[in-house]
């Protein structure tokens, strides 16, 4: 079991101080504060653009994960709105940032704030001041970000189109299937100690492995139950070779749902992540729009 120390050490050590290539003057406040917000430079109000929203590890903050992630880079070639958000500091002296998204991970002084409502809160408040196309909302988080990411995404599945899940993982109870389906990616490295690929538990609460969480997900969509090979993938830059494996569970799935596992032989907590990796995940998202 890892400690919440250790949780908070990996996470911080692999964070890289490098600003994003695209920073935006934007900004949106829905509630804690104002939030940076990169937008196209030929932005036009006429033109629906896709919404991303980018969901901090424990212990980060928005900032360091989109310098770590930099998907803002991309947002002009690939025309889409992102924000990063800070989540809320523990009490307890440490003041570490965190989501309150599952028993698991990680509101670990037992806070009762409602994160899967502010993410929500944040969506509305980029719609309120921005033309966004309502069937291509996404979340992608990173650890308790991706903990969080399932957590809004079965809160709000009329809303969020798709998830890509970085070293999360579903809640620790089984609920039965959201309201709506909604597209997941989890991306997994086999080598995680911090989030572990087969499951594992954080002060006594489980969490699911990689395969039970995109077979859960998959469940919910009505997907077929067996997997099929899609192929390969370079995601982590210091591992030579298409060292990531694809598995696709989208036979037979209600419209707007899919299921999908890329898993990184040999990839860490916080993968050294190669330089097309943001690109994979952003157009994943993009191919996955609500019905």
């Amino acid at each position: 079991m890892a400690s919440t120390r250790m949780l908070f050490a990996v996470l911080l050590a692999a964070l890289v101080s490098s600003s994003p290539d695209a920073v935006s003057a934007q900004t949106i406040d829905a509630g804690r504060g104002e939030l940076p917000l990169v937008v196209p430079s030929d932005y036009d109000p006429g033109t629906p653009l896709p919404l991303v929203v980018l969901l901090h590890g424990y212990g980060s903050s928005g900032a360091r994960q989109e310098a770590y992630m930099r998907f803002g880079a991309l947002a002009d070639s690939h025309q889409f709105l992102l924000v990063n958000p800070d989540g809320t500091e523990e009490s307890g002296g440490e003041n570490r940032r965190f989501w309150n998204a599952s028993e698991a991970c990680c509101n670990f002084m037992r806070s009762t704030v409602d994160d899967s409502a502010y993410v929500m809160s944040i969506v509305d408040a980029v719609k309120a001041q921005y033309s966004i196309d309502p069937k291509r909302v996404y979340l992608i988080g990173h650890s308790n970000g991706g903990f969080m990411s399932y957590r809004t995404a079965y809160d709000h599945s009329d809303t969020i189109a798709a998830i890509a899940s970085i070293a999360g993982a579903a809640s620790t109870d089984e609920p039965p299937a959201p309201s709506n389906p909604v597209h997941v990616l989890q991306i997994h490295g086999t080598d995680d100690s911090t989030i572990v690929y087969d499951g594992g538990a954080i002060r006594d609460h489980r969490y699911p492995g990689a395969v039970g969480t995109v077979e859960r997900w998959a469940a919910y969509n009505g997907c077929g139950s067996e997997g099929r090979d899609g192929g390969t993938l370079d995601l982590e830059g210091e591992i030579a070779g298409k060292e990531t494996t694809v598995v696709q569970y989208a036979d037979g799935c209600t419209a707007g749902g899919s299921s999908e596992l890329w898993t990184i032989a040999g990839g860490s907590h916080v993968p050294s992540i190669s330089d097309t990796f943001s690109q994979h995940v952003i157009e994943w998202l993009l191919a996955h729009p609500k019905p």
